[in-house]
């Protein structure tokens, strides 16, 4: 059984592994080590606070947060250079925003590589490593796309920057291979090898005299000696040594296994941190998702405060035409306080006054350059502004007509005959309704006799009526 005391040992060991690492800027090897003295010792405040140093060097803002945040539960004392590290970051939230959104823009980079887009990925990267020349995930994605896309003194370029923030990047290191695979270096460099150790076949009447071949002599006859018995020793040594490796290295894993039994109850704990984590993680992006809502949909009370500032700035300047456009997604009812509804209400008012036949006239231009959707759209507003318009019921039917909906068309002519039979639309509406739909036009004409020839239809419904 391992003692607490040979595990706090051997965990030091591995903090002070990383911690050489880490100076000699190894730092994917210094973060591998340090993990697994923090899976030995939780508790080493120290080699956490330096596995955030690590993730915070490499451009991992957020795992370096954790790492910290979780030092500082541990270890609540003022002497814990973790919350020095918090407050720091804390105090430029500017950049923590910045970092976040280059974050955001990496992960939509890997989307857009993992999708088949590496032209956006690599413009995408572009501006995230030029903004944070840290972030090495993004530098060995950017790398690797340059380098599919046969950027090849670009990618070189990238992945040695990578190397001289990280010499232990292995990643970087596969990569710079494959790179001079595909520009020959490689095999370059491996002919100049050959090239230095190689000569001319030998014949059999060739013989080989050292430059400096001089006869033996005695004192040289004792160094061969003693040469040989050195070379001896080292044999037997070389000998004797690997099964002892061997012995010591099954005693070794004796050990482990009795230690990994220990463990499972640390890592328990380990595991309902790290779900604890996950937890505040998940609220935090909940709460994310909630504010993107409120700022990006139009219907939300943000958005409507945006239209309702650009409507007064737009009316401010006399620009009629651009307030028209933007008044179609305005809803003045969202809004609750007196004095922002009194303004609203202001505007409305402004808009159906001034504004009006600018927003008809602009539906008109769309309806005739076959922008169908923009003129309902536009000519759904007029009728907000002034419901009671034939005019506009019929436009909105003849672009419903060339649409190929029928039922909406039917059904806006009909209104035309039905509520404004004396305006001078009525006509027009009474011949394309007959056009569209005979029934529908002797129904409008005739309301009554539609009626009793539905009831003679459904006598039953009728009993059921005078029921």
């Amino acid at each position: 059984m391992i003692h607490s005391k040979q595990i706090r040992t051997i965990s030091n060991s591995f903090y002070n592994d990383g911690l050489f690492r880490a100076k000699k800027r190894d730092l994917t090897g210094a973060a591998e080590s340090l993990r697994k003295c923090l899976n030995l010792n939780k508790y080493h405040t120290q080699a956490r606070n330096l596995l955030g140093l690590i993730f915070y060097e490499m451009g991992e803002v957020s795992e370096a947060l954790v790492q910290w945040v979780i030092s500082t539960n541990l270890d609540k004392s003022e002497a814990n250079l973790a919350h020095r590290y918090i407050d720091l970051i804390q105090e430029n939230q500017r950049r923590l925003d910045a970092v976040g959104k280059d974050i955001q823009k990496f992960n939509e980079a890997l989307i857009q590589a993992q999708s088949g887009n590496a032209d956006l990925a690599v413009l995408q990267l572009n501006g995230v490593v030029e903004r944070q020349p840290h972030f090495l995930k993004a530098q060995l994605l950017l790398g690797l796309l340059l380098l599919e896309r046969h950027e090849l003194h670009r990618a070189g370029k990238v992945l040695n920057n990578v190397l001289e923030i990280d010499r232990g990047s292995r990643k970087a290191e596969w990569y710079l291979a494959a790179l001079r695979q595909e520009t020959g270096l490689e095999e370059a460099e491996r002919r100049r090898m050959h090239h230095a150790f190689s000569h001319r076949t030998m014949t059999d009447d060739d013989v080989i005299i050292p430059p400096s071949y001089r006869e033996n002599t005695g004192w040289q006859s004792i160094l061969n000696i003693a040469a040989g018995l050195l070379l001896g020793a080292a044999a037997v040594f070389f000998l004797i040594m690997p099964a002892r490796i061997k012995q010591n290295t099954e005693a070794h894993n004796q050990e482990l296994v009795s230690y990994n039994e220990q463990l499972n109850q640390k890592n328990e704990e380990i595991d309902s941190l790290n779900s604890q984590m996950d937890s505040y993680k998940a609220d935090k992006e909940s709460a994310e998702q909630q504010l993107n809502t409120l700022q990006n949909d139009s219907g939300s009370i943000m958005a409507q405060y945006t239209i309702l500032v650009q409507l007064e700035n737009y009316l401010r300047s006399g620009d009629m035409n651009s307030a028209a456009m933007i008044y179609a997604n305005f809803n003045p009812e969202i809004f609750t306080d007196e004095t922002v509804k009194n303004i609203a209400n202001s505007v409305r008012q402004e808009i159906a006054t001034k504004g009006y036949q600018t927003i008809e006239n602009q539906a008109y231009e769309e309806w005739n350059s076959g922008h169908y959707d923009q003129a309902l759209s536009l000519y759904q507003t007029c009728l907000n502004v002034k419901p009671q318009n034939p005019k506009v019921m019929y436009y909105m039917a003849m672009i419903y007509r060339a649409q190929g909906n029928t039922d909406q068309a039917v059904a806006m002519l009909t209104q035309v005959v039905t509520q404004y039979p004396d305006s001078s639309q009525a006509g027009a509406a009474r011949t394309q309704l007959s056009a569209i739909s005979p029934e529908a036009a002797q129904a409008a004409e005739n309301p009554s006799a539609a009626a009793e020839s539905s009831a003679a239809e459904n006598p039953s419904a009728v009993a059921e009526t005078q029921g």
